[in-house]
């Protein structure tokens, strides 16, 4: 936690209010984002009970599993959230725009650039939380190995149709979201708490009524108190008033509402079975009914609270302005949803259950890349996020007192100027260190030459200016500060050079599990484990 977190924590008690992390939103949000609250069955991992989905504010649409330990009735749920869900992938994998690729070129090797389609947007699927997050992987690794009784007659018991590719879907956008900086799939808590500290425990923030407490208080309430008041408050049958933002369930309703509903709806169906005229069917098909529409209600008033949430969280996050680089984060996230639309209309098999070791090391190295990309780039697009890498001692600002002109030696000397810079900042810096600045949107390369007069207290830094200065033998105007500019400079890059290649596949050495296929490879490589099978 940074120096500046800790201090808006500490603001957040004595205010009793959540205090800003950021001036602007660093996530991007959709207009039309794919919001859905799971609720899951308790003591059956993953095991789902109901969900609230829908992109309508005020229409979602609600599913729910009458009895969770019926394999047919969760196929059922699953081929109702593949009609919400798919429908909605797919209005947006048909637009595109044509785009600019580099690619290696087959014949010469060479990399050339290549023009092909990129989808215009791409869809956005939001969850409460990080257990929302969690779930949804789960729920992609037990439906994408599903086969159909089309792929295979002989296969005990089927999937529907559509379960294997929302299987994919679904895995490919939990995979996304371990991805810093990726929007494809956002838990709205881990959203908020990005931009709002509040006075509780990070813990605690991972539920969205007590965060939204803490953001947006009752006019007259302290967010302490509306906080607690949202955690402990309770009906007069024992039940939350706010219940948790799932999929887990409070112990107190699965006890007392939730499995007595579930229980009659057992009998009700045993006495459908056993019925012995059209009468008693008719009669009993409506007990069924009713039993079925109870624990449709019940499912109902423990998403309906955190469905509304979600959108008020929407609503906070959009009255903040959008950062500068959240567009351009948001195009990786088209160019991986291009990507993986591709992969499943050419066929593709599903994703493996196990990387192997150069795709594992790929995704590894990515998501680090990734996060020292994000790092930079908030820092460059909100203050507020600056002045926490200056208390570190990774950034500085000041004002320009001098620039001196002076040349690098050598046949062709080029512009060297030196600018001196006063700062009340304390940045670890070294003779010969790199600093930068943005130019134009572009970093500007400079080295720390030393304090003005050798004297660190005094706060006088002397750069000199080493590129992005155009090619001739003066300063291009403006890439040079002026006396009297203020600056910004950080000791950290600004944009993140890739690493060394990794090997194919094929010529990944047996000490990392390769290669693939040979006579010493294991009959069973990737098991199947209780994960896959919900």
């Amino acid at each position: 936690m940074s120096l500046i977190a800790t201090l808006a924590r500490l603001e957040a008690v004595r205010s009793g209010r959540a205090e800003l992390l950021a001036t602007v939103r660093h996530r991007h949000l959709s207009e039309r984002p794919l919001v859905l609250v799971p609720l899951t069955t308790a003591g059956e991992a993953g095991a789902p009970l109901g969900a609230l989905v829908g992109t309508d504010r005020d229409a979602p649409r609600l599913l729910v599993v009458p009895q969770p330990r019926d394999r047919d009735l969760r196929f059922a749920f699953l081929s109702e959230l593949a009609d919400v869900v798919l429908p909605y992938v797919d209005a947006y994998a048909e637009a595109v725009e044509t785009a600019e690729r580099t690619e290696s070129d087959p014949d010469t090797g060479k990399r050339v650039k290549v023009e092909v389609d990129l989808c215009a947007d791409a869809p956005q699927l939001i969850v409460p939380s990080r257990a929302g997050i969690d779930f949804v992987r789960l729920l992609g690794r037990s439906m994408r190995f599903r086969r159909t009784a089309e792929q295979d007659p002989e296969t005990p018991y089927p999937a529907p149709p559509r379960v294997p590719l929302l299987g994919r879907w679904l895995t490919h956008y939990g995979e996304r979201a371990r991805v810093p900086g990726s929007s494809l799939l956002l838990a709205l808590t881990e959203v908020l708490a990005r931009h709002w500290a509040t006075g509780q425990s990070g813990l605690e923030d991972q539920q969205l009524g007590k965060l939204l407490a803490w953001i947006d208080p009752p006019e007259g309430v302290s967010g302490a108190d509306a906080a607690q008041w949202t955690e402990l408050a309770r009906d007069r049958d024992g039940q939350l008033l706010c219940p948790p933002a799932g999929p887990a369930t409070d112990p107190a309703f699965d006890n007392r509402l939730l499995a007595p509903a579930i229980e009659r709806y057992d009998r009700a169906r045993t006495r459908l079975a056993a019925a012995e005229d059209g009468v008693q069917a008719d009669d009993r098909a409506a007990e069924l009914t009713a039993a079925e529409r109870e624990i449709r209600v019940l499912i109902d008033s423990r998403t309906r609270p955190t469905w509304e949430a979600v959108w008020r969280g929407l609503d906070l996050l959009r009255a903040l302005p959008e950062g500068a680089h959240v567009a351009e984060r948001w195009t990786r996230d088209r160019w991986s949803f291009t990507g993986h639309r591709d992969r499943v209309a050419a066929g593709e098999p599903p994703q493996p259950r196990r990387d192997d070791a150069v795709t594992a090391a790929n995704k590894l190295a990515g998501r680090e890349r990734e996060q020292s990309r994000l790092d930079a780039q908030e820092a460059l697009d909100d203050p507020l996020v600056m002045a926490g890498r200056r208390l570190a001692g990774e950034a500085f600002a000041g004002e320009v007192l001098e620039v001196v002109a002076a040349y690098s030696e050598g046949k062709r000397p080029s512009p060297r100027p030196l600018v001196t810079v006063r700062t009340q900042d304390h940045p670890h810096l070294a003779e010969g260190t790199k600093v930068y600045r943005s130019l134009g949107g572009k970093p500007q390369s400079a080295e720390f030459v030393g304090y003005e007069g050798h004297a660190e207290g005094d706060g006088l830094l002397v750069l000199r200016i080493v590129d992005k200065m155009g090619r001739g033998k003066e300063p291009e105007a403006g890439s040079v500060p002026e006396k009297g500019d203020l600056v910004c400079f950080t000791l950290f890059e600004h944009e993140q050079r890739g690493g060394a290649k990794l090997p194919e596949p094929e010529d990944t050495p047996w000490t990392h599990g390769g290669p693939p296929g040979g006579t010493d490879a294991p009959p069973h490589p990737d098991p199947v484990t209780e994960e896959d099978v919900l």
